[in-house]
């Protein structure tokens, strides 16, 4: 297992380029399995999830190729589809969230999906029934297997439906459409989730030879064609990883710039930053955030009362970078309500930035409320454990802006969501170190 020794209360400063999106290179990759053709891939991420899921998109047969630092080429016309059935997939499924938006390409191109229950964080229940409801819509046949942990989907050919799905499911949405590509006749699916890696898989679709209206709107379109062919699609960056680095330069008083964010791919992002009192200016396609040397001022509602951070689907605040907002809010002036919507374990890491002295009331499972210290104490070095992707880099932007050494284990959590992450620090002048 490995550890991070950090040495907090440095002022780091430079530039940092944000990784291709971890979330959009979980979908489109899966995407190449919809096609016989070669598809290149620009922009991929090196983390944990996305090799892992290479690799088992490797191990099912796919020919992969790396063309260079974060693109590579794919060509599933030599599926083993018996692999599904096999212990090892049953194994690797098992590691990977992102594994069971396999399901869906395989469903509609070869008639069958198969997948182990996934894992992925610890964050509370996340219920696949929107994928699954979503194929028995299309004609698809549905079993679950108790003794194994096993879902499976079969069906000769899959049909046109309309569709209102219970909740706007960003994976879910994503897998029922690549289902919905292949099938015969019209496809409408209500109430589907929009975010950018949404978008950015339907273009992707659309430049295979898909035909997907509405992309962008939760009202989606698919007519089904009769085959697709290869592409070349480039992963956004990642708008997750840039709110990290937003939330780390206000913490530790730094100037940053971050290059190349895709400004109109961040939504409402950076102005519930600026809620938070946290100024930054627009340079081309840059963010520079400034040294925040006088601290940064949580807005009120213009009637006083407190300010609320919720996550809602697209185009509201994604849960992704509540944790972040949670550890920035912990050095601010003045109070906020973060309120996690989505997932009810996501906000019990808290109990760590209480050790290092944040001032922080857990309501609920939803709900935390927290008073700012503005600075005047800094938060205490600690030992920790990172829970999950989100929470893990919190408590890593907390261990860099409080005074001593800390240590955090567990960060494999951290590195299947952020490439290279010590290394990039350092480059910025934060005193981390990788331990075994």
């Amino acid at each position: 297992m490995g550890v991070f020794k950090i040495e907090g209360g440095h002022t780091l400063k430079g530039s940092i380029t944000p990784q291709g999106a971890k979330n959009e290179a979980l979908q489109v990759l899966c995407a190449v399995l919809l096609t016989d053709q070669k598809v290149t891939i620009h922009n991929i991420p090196d983390i944990q999830d996305v090799n892992k899921l290479i690799s088992l998109l490797e191990n099912l047969g796919v020919k992969i190729q790396k063309l260079g630092k974060g693109t590579y080429s794919f060509q599933a016309d030599d599926i083993n589809i018996d692999y599904l059935k096999s212990e090892a997939f049953h194994t690797e499924g098992q590691a990977l969230r992102g594994s069971i938006m396999i399901v869906g390409p395989l469903l509609t191109r070869f008639g069958v999906g198969y997948i182990p229950k996934p894992g992925g964080d610890k964050i509370g229940r996340r219920r696949l029934d929107t994928h699954f409801e979503g194929f028995i819509k299309l004609g698809a046949h549905f079993e679950y297997d108790e003794n194994n942990f096993t879902y499976s989907v079969v069906a000769k050919k899959l049909k046109g439906s309309y569709m209102l799905l219970e909740e706007a499911s960003v994976t879910g949405t994503s897998n029922i459409i690549m289902a919905a590509v292949l099938a015969e006749g019209t496809t409408t699916i209500y109430n589907a989730a929009c975010e950018p890696y949404v978008q950015q898989l339907c273009r992707m679709l659309n430049a295979m030879g898909a035909d997907i209206q509405g992309i962008g709107s939760n009202l989606i379109t698919i007519n089904g064609v009769e085959r697709l062919e290869g592409c070349t699609h480039t992963i956004l960056p990642d708008m997750i990883e840039i709110g990290s680095w937003i939330g780390l330069a206000a913490m530790t008083r730094s100037e940053i710039t971050i290059k190349n964010v895709g400004w109109e791919h961040l939504g409402i992002m950076p102005t519930i930053f600026q809620k938070l009192g946290i100024t930054f200016e627009k340079k081309n396609d840059d963010i520079h955030i400034p040294a925040h040397t006088n601290g940064y001022e949580i807005q009120n509602y213009i009637d006083g009362s407190i300010l609320t951070v919720a996550d809602a689907p697209w185009p509201g605040f994604t849960p992704d970078l509540l944790s972040i907002v949670l550890v920035v809010a912990t050095q601010a002036r003045g109070e906020v309500l973060i309120h996690q919507k989505m997932f009810e374990s996501r906000l019990f890491f808290i109990d760590k930035l209480i050790d290092m002295g944040a001032k922080i009331i857990l309501c609920d499972p939803h709900r935390a409320t927290v008073i700012g210290n503005d600075f005047r104490s800094p938060l205490r070095a600690t030992l920790m454990t990172s829970p999950d992707i989100r929470a893990g880099i919190a408590l890593l932007i907390a261990a860099l802006s409080a005074k001593g050494t800390s240590t955090i284990y567990n960060i494999e959590q951290i590195d299947r969501g952020y490439e290279n992450i010590d290394g990039r620090l350092k480059a910025l002048g934060a005193q981390i170190v990788r331990v075994s």
